[in-house]
């Protein structure tokens, strides 16, 4: 028996028909459905404990990338579905519409707390993508209510991603996702990204980079006339792409941009905040101040769905005298459930300070990953905190990557089901050139770190051999 099996004794309930309700009924989330033939199986995940996951068979998976940028605190975390429980049975529902429950108020206030500078409002959604929904509606409606009606437009930048919403997919940089639902929401322009690895014309000049690139957005700003420009959305580490991490100085310069013309300074942290860089957020790991956050995922640890958008007291003021009201709201959005679970995951944070030990490990996680550097096939490794992308290229010295067809041959037709295989789970990724990204839980350590890397170098050497 392999090390990463375990035997079972006896099979789930209805495990033997798993396979077929799949096949016949689910309908998964961004997944070829034709991949699951019947020589196929769909993976069915059973458990999981600490850094680990464990299918329908009993064998064992390091989680390497938090679900999905999602589970900080490690799986079976009995603490937060008792916190869960206990709120269920004391209030299972009640919404947010004009009524407000204890939990919402808590955890409001903490992450209040914990939120950089004035920005002390917190508006809940149960996702990201529906937090960044909410950033842009916000901004278009304050605007009109301060009496700035034609700023509606949205700055961000090329192949991020910013969410599945009709709003946010408009803001969203990759186009492969946005054209099979076009026309979007107009006003939704495009700068250029923080990929230092394809920048040669900057030569080893980051801090050069990092000031054309944030020019590029005033740029941008400018063309469309800073009169009708809302917000500009970007993430602390753009997620799409390979984990782009940005050069010293360019959020100073986009804050100072953003100042000079009025236009609203959006943080994205869907994936960035709550430990994964090592701070609760993003923009405090890069020390620069938004008018709005928005976040999801860690924030529960996965446990219950909740996202939030931070707004800054100075947004909120429209909105607290008269009748001017949000014209916006989401049924499930702070629900009572969700949020004792977040307040029990922030408690785990504080009483493991896991943010603290994000930072004492990041650079045991970083050198494991850098030790991958010496094979051919590894073009570049980047990323801050529990949060790294490796790109893949045909030629190091060149840095060619690989054109459609081989790309497609090499992430789904070989690494994704052979990393799978060899029991991790990561991403393998061409939006933009290709990368595998890696985003552990946060309560992981070297010996977690070194597995990640041995599994990486073992099926990265078999990847090459093929080519």
């Amino acid at each position: 028996m392999s090390t990463n099996e375990t035997p079972i004794s006896a099979p789930e309930p209805g495990t033997s028909s798993l396979q077929e309700a799949a096949r016949r009924h689910l309908w998964m989330h961004f997944t070829r459905m034709g991949a699951y033939g019947p020589d196929h199986e769909v993976p069915v995940i059973m458990r999981g404990e600490g850094a680990y996951v464990y299918d329908e068979h009993g064998k064992r998976y390091l989680d390497g990338l938090s679900g999905l940028f999602t589970v900080q605190v490690g799986h079976g975390r009995s603490e937060l579905a008792e916190a869960a429980a206990k709120q269920a049975a004391e209030l299972a529902y009640f919404p947010l519409w004009s009524y407000a429950h204890p939990r919402g108020i808590e955890l409001a206030e903490k992450i209040a707390e914990l939120a950089p500078g004035d920005l002390n409002r917190i508006f809940f959604t149960t996702g990201g993508s529906e937090a960044v929904e909410s950033a842009w509606k916000l901004a278009r409606q304050y605007f009109k209510a301060i009496g700035e009606p034609l700023r509606t437009k949205v700055v961000s930048r090329d192949i991020s991603y910013h969410g599945t919403t009709m709003g946010a997919l408009s803001i969203t940089g990759v186009a492969s996702l946005r054209a099979p639902f076009e026309p979007l929401v107009p006003g939704a322009i495009k700068a250029p990204n923080t990929n230092f690895y394809r920048a040669p014309e900057h030569g080893d000049d980051e801090v050069a980079f990092g000031i054309w690139a944030a020019d590029e957005i005033e740029r941008a700003i400018v063309r469309e006339g800073p009169e009708t420009v809302a917000a500009v959305f970007l993430e602390p580490v753009q997620n799409s792409g390979g984990c782009f991490t940005p050069p010293p100085g360019y959020f100073a310069r986009v804050r100072e941009i953003c100042d000079r013309h009025g236009v609203l300074l959006v943080s994205d942290e869907t994936i960035c905040a709550w430990g994964r860089l090592g701070e609760y957020f993003g923009a405090i790991r890069y020390g620069f101040q938004p008018d709005m956050i928005t976040s999801a995922k860690g924030l529960t640890s996965g446990y219950s769905p909740l996202g939030v958008l931070i707004a800054s007291d100075r947004l909120v003021e429209p909105f607290l005298s008269g009748e001017r009201t949000f014209l916006h709201g989401i049924t499930f959005a702070g629900h009572p459930v969700s949020c004792a679970v977040g307040l029990a995951n922030l408690e785990l944070f504080d009483r493991e300070d896991l943010c603290g030990h994000v930072r004492r490990n990041e650079g045991a996680f970083r050198a494991a990953m850098q030790g991958l550097s010496d094979l051919p096939i590894v073009g570049d490794v980047r990323g801050d905190g529990y949060f790294y992308g490796i790109e893949l290229v045909k030629d190091k010295t060149t840095k060619e990557t690989f054109d459609d067809e081989e790309s497609e041959r090499l992430l789904r037709g070989f690494l994704s089901p052979r990393l799978f295989e060899e029991g991790l789970v990561c991403r393998a990724d061409d939006r933009g050139d290709p990368v595998i990204q890696l985003a552990p839980p946060l309560i992981c350590e070297q010996e977690q770190f070194d597995e990640i890397a041995q599994i990486l170098r073992v099926v990265l050497e078999e990847a090459w051999g093929q080519l």
